[in-house]
């Protein structure tokens, strides 16, 4: 009996929201960068920016303190980021994501999306996918990047992420957009 139920419990495990985001087979591909935070990392990062005099520091800090993870996956390889693209793609269709806003620039396409959260101007979910980028100057190492994707999940207030972002150095077109123009 006690094996029936173990079997059960892991065969109803990922029903319960506990499986893993379609876009974790990508840690594990040889031509992938990837950077992954958990709950556990952003939880240190805040208690120790709560130490801070910093105000900026503190801001930052209160805008993290609802993420459960952050991953970013970056990629050069044609044939990766093609995949990347029909992942997004699928995703979105079987997601209740909407569309936040898109940026194109020559060849690099950047596009935000959103799951709504709980309160008004949360959300739970922060998909950004780059593509495009391949002709673009970045020195990082000689390396040319081709696509990035980053997903953050957690209660992200929209309001704290727009303080963050209208300190930050952005073009004005995206300025622009945040507020709606």
């Amino acid at each position: 009996m006690k094996k029936i139920t173990v079997i059960l419990a892991v065969i109803l495990l990922p029903l319960f929201g506990f499986s893993q985001s379609m876009f974790d087979k990508y840690e594990d591909m040889d031509n992938v960068g990837t950077v992954v935070v958990n709950k556990a990392m952003i939880d240190l990062v805040t208690h120790i920016g709560e130490m801070s005099d910093d105000p900026e520091a503190k801001e930052f800090m209160e805008a993290a303190e609802g993420l459960k993870s952050i991953k970013v996956f970056i990629t050069e390889d044609q044939g990766v980021s093609s995949e990347m693209a029909g992942t997004v793609k699928k995703y979105l269709k079987s997601s209740s994501m909407e569309e936040l806003m898109r940026v194109k620039d020559k060849d690099v396409n950047v596009k935000f999306y959103i799951k709504n959260g709980k309160k008004k101007d949360h959300v739970s979910e922060l998909l950004m996918f780059v593509s495009g980028m391949k002709n673009i100057d970045v020195d990082m190492k000689g390396r040319k990047f081709e696509t990035v994707l980053v997903s953050m999940t957690g209660d992200i207030d929209l309001n704290k992420i727009g303080e963050i972002t209208n300190k930050m150095n952005l073009p004005d077109e995206l300025k622009k957009a945040d507020k709606g123009e």
